[in-house]
């Protein structure tokens, strides 16, 4: 019997999408025990365990936590850990955490006599992001990675206590395996998208060209490389779309900086559906992701993706036919794929095919 435990709220963003496959599959198997989350299903009040988040959202707003988004990903991540770990008190057999997340709930749920530990490895290994942030850092002249040292060793030892290790990418396998990770501790998984993201009736038709991105606005996600491709495309009558925010106002600012007042390029957080059945092409132009949903619920609303060598969601990229794969960190190679797209959109997007989360 399984518990899982993950910081953000069920269903919500990413990880949330990823957290609530892992519990509807396990409760449809029979194995969910409980569940460890910010806010749950409806109607789950007898399994879940809220985890409120107080004394973390005061730490961000009201000390120099928030003029680093490493140190507050650090404290964040360790807080909500010592929380699970101070709780935890089901009987179960198996744990499952979130990487980054469960160190001291894998020592408490060992000290309880559970048999498994699971880590579902949502980047690729920890070790290539630092590298990857590293070279984005360079490259743009600006440090917004959310990964520290602390972090990161925190994360080895997790690696280490974990029995199995959940991957959903041939990219995030081999780069634990590149790290010395045993293949026979690894798992394959496989991410649905969730079924509102649907072709729309009718896209617009006023000879404007969409880009869209959803996700975080920094460096690390290459959005500045996405920025200075649209602004060089051939045909001005574009539109980017942003999804999302900045972590910090400084960020906020620098991106202001680089927009340069653009009024074809906004930012509109919240729900990504219109945006992307509005859109003529996605690009995610990301230094690493381990999958990276959105591309994934974009090609789902029948849009054609552009993603890097870096990313896990390049597996269900077929060049020329939903989308195109390019050099990390290469903003030429983003424009000449938004031109061949917007000269010559792409007919079709290949079917996804989804398979159970977890496998045994």
């Amino acid at each position: 019997m399984r518990v899982i435990a993950c910081r953000t709220a069920y269903g919500k963003g990413g990880l949330g999408q990823h957290f609530a496959q892992l519990v509807e599959e396990s409760r449809a198997s029979g194995e969910l025990t409980a569940y460890y989350a910010h806010t749950h299903k409806a109607g789950d009040e007898k399994i879940a365990r809220t985890v409120d988040f107080v004394r973390l959202r005061f730490l961000k707003k009201y000390t120099p936590l928030r003029f680093s988004p490493q140190w507050a990903a650090y404290v964040g991540e360790r807080i909500f850990d010592k929380r699970i770990a101070a709780a935890l008190d089901i009987k179960a057999t198996c744990f499952m955490g979130f990487v980054g997340k469960s160190l001291f709930s894998f020592e408490k749920a060992r000290a309880l006599g559970y048999g498994t530990l699971e880590l579902i490895a949502a980047n690729s290994h920890v070790r290539n992001v630092q590298r990857m942030h590293a070279i984005a850092a360079k490259q743009h002249g600006v440090k917004d990675t959310w990964l520290n040292e602390a972090l990161a060793r925190k994360t080895m030892r997790e690696y280490e206590m974990a029995d199995y290790i959940y991957t959903h990418a041939a990219y995030t396998r081999q780069s634990l395996i590149d790290e010395g990770i045993s293949p026979a501790k690894l798992r394959h998984t496989s991410l649905a998208v969730h079924p509102k993201f649907t072709p729309p009736a009718r896209k617009p038709d006023d000879g404007i060209f969409r880009v869209v991105y959803a996700g975080r606005v920094d460096a690390t996600k290459g959005i500045p490389l996405l920025i200075k491709a649209f602004k060089a495309l051939s045909n001005q009558r574009a539109e980017l779309t942003l999804v999302g925010g900045c972590a910090t106002r400084k960020m906020k600012t620098w991106f202001g900086r680089l927009i340069g007042g653009d009024k074809r390029i906004k930012f509109a957080p919240g729900d990504p559906l219109k945006p992307f059945q509005e859109a003529d092409v996605y690009v995610h132009p990301s230094y690493e992701d381990g999958f990276a949903y959105a591309p994934m619920e974009a090609l789902a609303c029948g849009v054609p993706a552009i993603v890097t060598e870096d990313t896990g969601m390049k597996e269900y990229i077929v060049p020329g036919e939903n989308g195109y794969i390019v050099p990390t960190g290469d903003w030429k190679a983003i424009l000449e794929r938004m031109e061949q797209v917007r000269k010559y959109p792409l007919a079709s997007v290949a079917p996804l095919v989804s398979e159970p989360l977890i496998k045994s």
